[in-house]
């Protein structure tokens, strides 16, 4: 892999690689494949000599590990449908500033046209904002409307905000004079002061921190747009006061706003759970209960591909695999800190025998106590561990969304048992795999972030700046640009977190590094010293995909359901246009599966063109078909690719073989040279 870094961003490039000569085993690919083609059946035509010379490659799973020769040309990535970076709240300090008094004018607005509105919380959030109101009538599209009308009043009046500092008996004064009860219980809720308020103009205020702009007039007012209404729990609390929360999304300037317009639209082209449900790979079984993931064969295939490509990698890398229950009693999650830090997420308890017990949220606890039943060397160390561990949280109801946020998921664990030395090469070690296996999927760009100590955390402060300089090190020395969190880490250690940037531009968070002081204390860690002490080893949390649930929904989301051809249930169709060529399209088949290809016949009898459309519907990377011409010829297939159109007649062995490399490099039929 050739990587471009550029600031905060990590660009990786793929290059095409030939490999000739390497034997290389795969459960995907059947032994007898290129290195026993002497046996290939006697109804197949001799290969042509123009057919691309014999490979031997890993056919699902394994990376290449050669690099290419000097006359071998690149390999062609898939492009992104949009080139555009819209900025966000972390990069553009005026972005945040112009969201978060977007939702103070909205509400100043809200209460202009619905006077016995009252006001609860209006922050900036990704790509926009929110406020929440508590209104006797819902409102309408209409309603938007006139709001957003009378915001762009506010905004070309340039009024002027303005910062107050009030002691908490002052506040808590004004607040009653305007009888703003949710205010009120803001305000109880805040535990430090001074206590600060925010002027628009001398017209309307409201209990905030802020940031915001010098004055409305620094909106674009043709760079925001109100976009929907829901419903919102005070406090998020379903036995509390049902809200009425209105959404909307600013930018600095009109042409951000219509690119933000543009991906949005697009993303609804992209919906997991819309494809899903077409490509027939999963369902969400209401009757079974919300949140719980049913993978149908098609998507079970695929998930078993991510796993089996997972799992090689990280033997290659120097772990072992763990397989841990999914059921624990309640003392393991008070030990852990769990059951007192987590206890809202989690599942109610389990009586067995009289104990209780607890379907497990995470896996880390469970990798402890494995660590726990031998006495460890410094010797034994480093120690990794990884897991396709499944957890159950609970979510509400209303937060569920498809595979992205689920009640039951498979998280790709792994725990790492190391030296203090050894902590800034291990980290390296986990970027470099963690890139390696999300460039395999089609993302090469990711944005990282280093956060800090926060205010509140366990452990000294030799032992954080000691574990938050490897992570910089780790980072730096791999030429990794990141930007700094400070006091965003959580108490237990500084992390690193990675996104990926998607093919419309938009970022997920997948990637995690955590440094953990907290449970090799509370599960009493230990490893003697070469001295013979006794002392605790550094643990370190690290996922790469996050959970598969998600990742998969992330994947499909990404390349709009056209899965690269590895990933491919069906890899590709033949097409037969009459009783004989079908007979020999079923031989194909044979002799492609005995390659680990996965392809299957139309046997349909449609019209070519029925059957090229089903094809296209079905998203299948390759159709092959075999008419009246390509019969004279012999050997011969017309070749349709999915995402490169018609590449012409093609002879079975060049398809088989370049379908072989195209698998090999995750690349597309037609960037095979």
């Amino acid at each position: 892999m050739l990587f471009v870094v550029a600031t905060n961003k990590l660009y990786s490039l793929p290059w095409k690689r030939l490999f000739f000569g390497q034997n290389l085993r795969s459960k995907y690919i059947s032994p007898c494949c290129w290195n026993r083609i002497e046996k290939r059946p006697s109804w197949l035509p001799p290969p042509q000599k123009r057919c691309v010379r014999r490979l031997v490659v890993d056919g699902c799973a394994q990376a290449p590990t050669s690099s290419i020769t000097a006359n071998d040309s690149k390999l062609k990535p898939r492009k992104n449908i949009s080139n555009s970076r819209l900025p966000t709240n972390e990069t553009s300090p005026l972005l945040l500033k112009i969201r978060h008094t977007c939702a103070h004018v909205m509400a100043m607005a809200v209460q202009k046209l619905f006077p016995e509105a009252k006001v609860t919380i209006g922050p900036w959030i990704e790509n926009g904002f929110y406020y929440d109101f508590s209104l006797k009538k819902p409102l309408t599209e209409q309603d938007l409307e006139n709001i957003q009308r009378e915001m762009k009043k506010i905004i070309q009046r340039k009024l002027p905000l303005r910062r107050e500092v009030l002691s908490r008996e002052e506040a808590k004064k004004r607040i009653e004079e305007i009888q703003e009860p949710y205010k009120l219980e803001i305000l109880d809720s805040i535990a430090d002061e001074p206590i600060t308020i925010y002027y628009i103009g001398n017209e309307w205020w409201d209990l905030c921190a802020g940031p915001h702009v010098e004055h409305t007039g620094m909106i674009d007012a043709q760079a925001f747009r109100l976009e929907t209404v829901a419903g919102a729990y005070w406090r998020g609390d379903e036995n509390r006061e049902m809200l009425q929360r209105i959404y909307g999304t600013a930018w600095e300037t009109k042409e951000q706003l219509e690119e933000y317009l543009k991906q949005k639209e697009e993303a609804k082209k992209r919906d997991h759970r819309v494809i899903g449900q077409q490509l027939d790979l999963f369902s969400i079984q209401e009757e079974a209960g919300g949140g719980l993931v049913f993978w149908h064969p098609k998507g079970a295939l695929i998930r078993s591909l991510i796993e089996d490509f997972w799992r090689r990698e990280h033997l290659k890398n120097g772990y072992e695999l763990l397989y841990t229950a999914h059921i624990a009693k309640v003392d393991l999650w008070k030990i852990s800190g769990h059951y007192d830090f987590y206890r809202d997420s989690m599942f109610q308890q389990i009586q067995v025998e009289n104990d209780p017990y607890q379907l497990k949220p995470m896996n880390c606890p469970f990798h402890c106590l494995v660590y726990k039943n031998s006495l460890k060397s410094y010797r034994d160390l480093p120690i990794r561990w990884a897991e396709l561990g499944t957890v159950y949280r609970y979510e509400r109801s209303g937060t569920l969304h498809g595979l992205m946020r689920v009640r039951g998921f498979t998280q790709d664990d792994a725990h790492i048992f190391c030296l203090e030395e050894q902590l800034s090469d291990e980290i390296r070690k986990v970027l470099l795999l963690a890139k390696k296996i999300l460039s395999r999927f089609g993302f090469n760009e990711f944005e990282v972030t280093l956060s800090t100590r926060p205010e509140k955390y366990v452990g000294s402060d030799e032992i954080w700046e000691k574990a938050t300089n490897a992570l910089k090190a780790a980072m730096e020395s791999e030429n990794w640009h990141y930007t700094v969190d400070q006091g965003g880490g959580a108490f237990y250690g500084p992390k690193i977190d990675i996104k990926v940037r998607d093919a419309i531009g938009r970022l997920w968070q997948c990637s995690t590094i955590q440094c953990d002081f907290n449970l090799p204390e509370r599960f009493q860690l230990e490893y003697v010293t070469k001295e013979g002490h006794r002392n605790r080893p550094i643990m370190v949390h690290r996922a790469v995909f996050g959970s598969l649930e998600r990742f998969f929904g992330i994947l499909l989301e990404n390349c709009a359901g056209d899965l690269p051809l590895w990933l491919a249930p069906v890899q590709l169709r033949w097409i037969g246009l009459s009783e004989e060529a079908r007979t020999i399209c079923h031989k194909y088949r044979e002799y492609a599966e005995q390659k680990g290809l996965r392809t299957q016949v139309d046997q349909s009898g449609d019209r070519i063109s029925k059957c090229i459309r089903n094809g296209e519907i079905e998203k299948i990377p390759l159709l092959a078909i075999i008419g009246a011409k390509e019969l004279e010829q012999g050997g011969l297939v017309s070749v349709r690719s999915r995402t490169g159109g018609d590449l012409g007649p093609m002879n079975v062995d060049t398809l088989l073989s370049k379908m072989m490399l195209a698998i090999q490099e995750a690349c597309d039929l037609q960037d095979v040279v």
